[in-house]
């Protein structure tokens, strides 16, 4: 469970939040949802679910484990196709043109894919090499990576041996390695301790900055300390898309209460 964010966290983060909103240029949609639908025979693991993402907005995908989150951000990412419907990203349908798409988007599955023989630092350089990244531009962006992500302490030991925490910034110290405009990260924070989120948060506002970030969570904490919008999903359909404030308001003031009257089940 994520701690409370303190005063000063929370300062920054409406600091952030404001920054991120005014300095959006274009209403560009990034990330869009068309009637994503994902059926495995009589089972829907997703029915119906439609919505975009603005050029500069961190919105939290939030609903109860099992919701149909993660599927759905499989389907926005090209990664299974859906029954029904399309999802695009940055203009690029990811099914017919999935290769352009990919291009624009980094993508941090719950259980991201790593190497643990691997240090970070060789790992990036796979992914460079993967990639077509050579010479400066490849020291460079792993350089810049490293830096956005805090992993210069560890980056020439096994990842084996990393903790979770370090394991998630490799993870998405990958998934940032190509300059994508679009971030889709699942569950970010997942199994970490208060100060390992509080790391993530920080990576998350810097990001912010720059990209256009959709991360799924169940942690209404989390909605609070990052986002400037939330999604909620539960049973596989989409029940809010609106922002933090509005959220509490169908609680009577109350997050916890809110998750419960839109899913049925407590926070966490």
């Amino acid at each position: 469970m994520a701690e409370p964010a303190s005063q000063t966290d929370s300062a920054a983060i409406e600091l952030s939040k404001k920054s991120s909103s005014d300095s959006r240029s274009a209403e560009t949609t990034m990330i869009e949802a068309v009637g994503l639908s994902k059926f495995y025979g009589p089972f829907a693991a997703a029915r119906d679910v439609s919505f975009s993402v603005k050029k500069g907005e961190l919105v939290a995908f939030l609903g109860p484990n099992g919701a149909g989150k993660s599927t759905t951000m499989k389907m926005l990412t090209g990664y299974i196709a859906p029954s029904e419907g399309h999802a695009k990203i940055a203009g690029h349908n990811m099914m017919d043109d999935r290769i352009a798409g990919s291009h624009r988007l980094g993508y941090l599955p719950e259980n991201g894919p790593l190497y643990p023989e691997m240090t970070p630092l060789g790992m990036l350089e796979f992914f460079a090499d993967a990639r077509g990244l050579a010479g400066s531009k490849k020291k460079d962006q792993i350089d810049k990576v490293i830096d956005i992500c805090d992993l210069s302490s560890v980056i020439y030991k096994p990842i084996s041996k990393l903790s979770k925490g370090f394991k998630q910034r490799v993870g998405m110290s990958q998934a940032l390695l190509h300059e994508p405009d679009v971030l889709i990260l699942d569950e970010p924070t997942a199994g970490l301790d208060p100060n390992q989120i509080r790391g993530v948060r920080r990576t998350m506002r810097k990001l912010s900055e720059t990209k256009t970030i959709l991360l799924s969570t169940h942690i209404l904490q989390e909605v609070e300390a990052m986002a400037d919008r939330v999604i909620l999903i539960n049973e596989g359909r989409k029940v809010y898309d609106g922002d933090v404030e509005g959220l509490r308001t169908t609680g009577h003031g109350d997050l916890n209460e809110a998750f419960h009257e839109l899913t049925g089940q407590k926070e966490g």
